[in-house]
């Protein structure tokens, strides 16, 4: 069974293996200790330190080991802002960085500390204008992944570590996505990256601090891991995590290769064969091994549940697929179609052969779920009716009306959540993709130039109103609150 979610966590490599079981016979002791048995496992701990050291390019004194990523970003960002505390509480973070800093950035925000968010455009990349153009004279750390974790955008590290370093102000890359791949790039100040996205165990972080940079660790403190990590770390799983770092990063050139060809024709064959879908992402600036794409009219909590019966273990950003019930922080940053979303991360190893029957299976799993939710098989191009707005049929629903909590969606005359003379779809209590569906059916049924309002509760709404206008060539009116929910009005153009 084909396993496509590499980056939510990577298969063990090999080496990991070797090395974890290896250590488990000499890495149990402390390393602090003076005895023989303490000595031989300092001796693994140094080796591991080197090693991830020269994969991230620092010295080895600069590193420390944590329990995991998330601890790497939460220690590197509360120490840096502690540190830097008489500059001020300013904290900057692009719109897509990964829930870890958002995170911490909340923490911070509700301690008095001030957060700004830097946009990105649609490809999900951030820029050195916007990172220039937010700084202040009390932003004390700044924020960015090297690369997108959703979209895989790869972002202008470099550059915005020049505008930072001009502004005095240092920069914390969490570099988990990208770390297997290659260094990261020359002016960060702090780094955080998690083993197991590059195939070593789970529970193991890297951090990194430059000499320099100021950094109090908030948390009470020991003589282990220069202060920063306290505890009595898993030597085996820090000496796996080291090994298999070089173990990919030595195979990654040729490896990166070979699945950036297998993406470009997931990315290809997708557009080509799926009709009404979205691949988001940098089609250049990107991961070798990730894309995602969105399929309009399509639930992708269904979609990816199919897949898993076809033997495709992949993840979405689609919130029909969150128990928070709305989108993905990252595409609705982007301003990208949110349902049926798909994210595909290919680990080492992917064959040719699982792709195509990835690709030969999709178009046919999305047709099922579309056909099920009774989506439009093409929007309607034909001229509007003369009927008046008010006497358009109702629509019916795409859910059973049988079902526990089931509303019918259907037309009804304008009020205060519409514009004077406009159709309005009531798709109050219908989760994604069922407002755009609906508005899908009754856009034909109104003349050129005359509007449709979509009444929804639905967060993902916001994204996909706008998203399937761009779509299908008609304009975005806008949005305004409604006694329940949000009245998004669309004007048909074509």
């Amino acid at each position: 069974m084909p396993y496509f979610d590499a980056a939510s966590a990577a298969p063990l490599h090999p080496v990991a293996r070797q090395a974890l079981l290896a250590s488990l016979d000499d890495g149990w002791a402390d390393p602090a200790r003076l005895h023989r048995e303490g000595r031989r496992a300092r001796l693994l701990l140094d080796a591991a330190r080197e090693a991830a050291a020269e994969a991230v390019g620092c010295r080895p004194d600069e590193l420390v080991f944590t329990p995991s990523g998330t601890a790497a970003v939460h220690s590197g960002i509360a120490g840096a802002l502690s540190g830097r505390r008489r500059v001020g509480g300013g904290l900057l973070v692009s719109a897509v960085e990964h829930s870890s800093v958002l995170h911490a950035a909340d923490a911070h925000g509700a301690r008095g500390g001030t957060v700004t968010e830097v946009p990105v455009d649609r490809s999900g990349a951030a820029s050195a204008a916007g990172y220039a153009d937010a700084l202040r004279p009390d932003t004390a750390l700044a924020c960015l992944q090297s690369a997108n974790h959703e979209v895989g955008t790869v972002q202008p590290v470099a550059e915005v570590a020049e505008v930072c370093a001009a502004a005095g102000v240092p920069l914390l890359v969490d570099a988990a996505q990208s770390l297997g791949w290659e260094r990261p790039a020359e002016g960060w100040s702090v780094l955080a990256a998690s083993a197991h996205k590059w195939g070593g165990p789970p529970g193991v972080g890297l951090l990194a601090v430059r000499k320099g940079v100021r950094f109090a660790p908030p948390a009470p403190v020991d003589e282990r891991e220069s202060g920063r990590s306290p505890g009595f770390g898993n030597l085996p799983a820090v000496v796996a995590a080291a090994a298999s770092l070089r173990a990919v990063r030595a195979e990654a050139a040729a490896e990166a290769a070979r699945l950036r060809a297998l993406v470009d024709r997931i990315r290809s064959v997708v557009a080509e064969r799926v009709p009404d879908v979205e691949v988001v992402g940098d089609p250049v600036r990107r991961l070798p091994h990730l894309v995602t794409f969105s399929c309009l009219y399509v639930d992708g909590e269904t979609l990816l549940h199919a897949l898993d019966r076809a033997g495709f273990s992949v993840s979405s950003g689609s919130s029909c697929t969150s128990s928070t019930l709305t989108p993905s922080h990252v595409l609705r940053a982007m301003g990208v179609l949110s349902e049926g979303n798909i994210r595909v991360s290919l680990p080492a190893g992917t064959t040719g052969a699982d792709v195509d029957r990835f690709l030969e299976l999709l178009p046919g799993l999305v047709g099922e779920v579309r056909e099920r939710l009774g989506a439009p098989v093409a929007d309607s191009t034909v001229a509007a009716s003369p009927v008046a707005p008010a006497a358009a049929p109702a629509r019916p629903s795409a859910q059973d009306p049988e079902a526990p909590g089931a509303r019918t969606p259907g037309t009804r005359t304008p009020g205060a959540d519409a514009p004077e003379g406009s159709l309005v779809v009531d798709a109050l209590g219908r989760r994604c993709p069922i407002p755009v569906i609906e508005l899908a059916k009754v856009i034909g049924d109104v003349p050129v130039g005359a509007t449709v309002t979509v009444l929804s509760d639905d967060e993902a709404a916001r994204l996909d109103v706008p998203a399937w206008c761009e779509m299908r060539g008609q304009e975005y009116a806008g949005e305004r609150p409604a006694g329940r929910g949000t009245a998004y009005t669309v004007r048909r153009l074509v």
